[in-house]
């Protein structure tokens, strides 16, 4: 999918929505369980009810991963019930030496057909650039995450005097790797604060934000601040949405809830987006 594609998509949808599939097998509604495959069957109904609402699916690679081997053929069929026109998105965080990293990328570019996959950028240009060789697909570099403990590396300040902080850095270099129709970049929702810094140095790249709902993002202040010309932003909520209800009615519970994000979402390009 092409960086225009998703655009396209964003106008048509009017939403720059991620749903993420963090489909845990423990918290699923009770009338699944009988099913065949209960992760299956729950991803395929949060699917038909918010696929109009989205441009984008990120399912979690841990959740499939801890249910070994049944697991991973949940995440492959999950794949084939997202529709073709919307952007997929491996969380898996990966990142290691060359010759790991391109099992990785034929792992999700090629055996799975994932459009993008979340990778760490601490090892380096090497360990990314693999990724970044498969044609028409998408890296996703962690830049600044959601999470407490990202203040213990990410926020440390450089020791050269400039007053820029690690992930600053990070983004910069790791930003001459690839072009802003291969790379994306993470920034969580709860470090609203220095996305304008994020901005300054990445203007054109998409952003993925996840933190947005239950992590107590602000999805105002990520648009107004955040958004390009482009839109330039995949906002991602999980637990919010697919987790709206436990009972029968969860499909349509994540459907009023990704509606809710979607309207929102829809006010803010009009405001920010000039060819709205």
């Amino acid at each position: 999918m092409t960086r225009e594609h998703l655009f396209e998509q964003i106008l048509l949808k009017k939403s720059y929505l991620c749903v993420g599939l963090d489909t845990d097998p423990k918290k699923l509604p009770q009338h699944l369980l009988d099913t065949e495959d209960p992760v299956l069957e729950f991803n395929r109904q949060i699917i038909e009810a918010t696929a109009d609402l989205c441009v984008a699916y990120k399912p979690n690679i841990a959740f499939y991963e801890a249910q070994g081997p049944k697991g991973w053929v949940s995440l492959e069929k999950t794949l084939q019930y997202i529709p073709k026109e919307i952007f997929t998105i491996a969380d898996a965080k990966r990142g290691d030496i060359g010759n790991t990293s391109e099992l990785y990328a034929r792992a999700f570019f090629e055996t799975m057909n994932f459009d993008s996959v979340t990778v760490a950028p601490y090892m380096g240009s090497d360990s990314v650039k693999p990724f970044l060789m498969q044609g028409g697909k998408w890296v996703i570099l962690l830049a600044l995450t959601s999470n407490p403990g990202s203040k213990d590396f990410q926020m440390l300040r450089l020791s050269d005097g400039s007053e820029e902080y690690l992930f600053e850095q990070v983004l910069r270099e790791s930003s001459e790797w690839g072009t802003p129709g291969q790379l994306m970049f993470v920034v969580g929702a709860t470090q609203g604060e220095y996305i304008q810094r994020v901005r300054q140095i990445v203007p054109e790249h998409f952003l993925l934000v996840p933190g947005v709902g239950a992590q107590g993002g602000s999805l105002e202040e990520i648009s107004r601040l955040g958004m390009n010309q482009r839109c330039g932003l995949l906002v991602n909520s999980s637990r919010g949405i697919i987790y709206a209800s436990s009972g029968r009615d969860f499909a349509e519970k994540a459907r009023e809830a990704a509606l809710e994000i979607q309207k929102e979402m829809e006010q803010y390009l009009e405001q920010y987006v000039q060819h709205m």
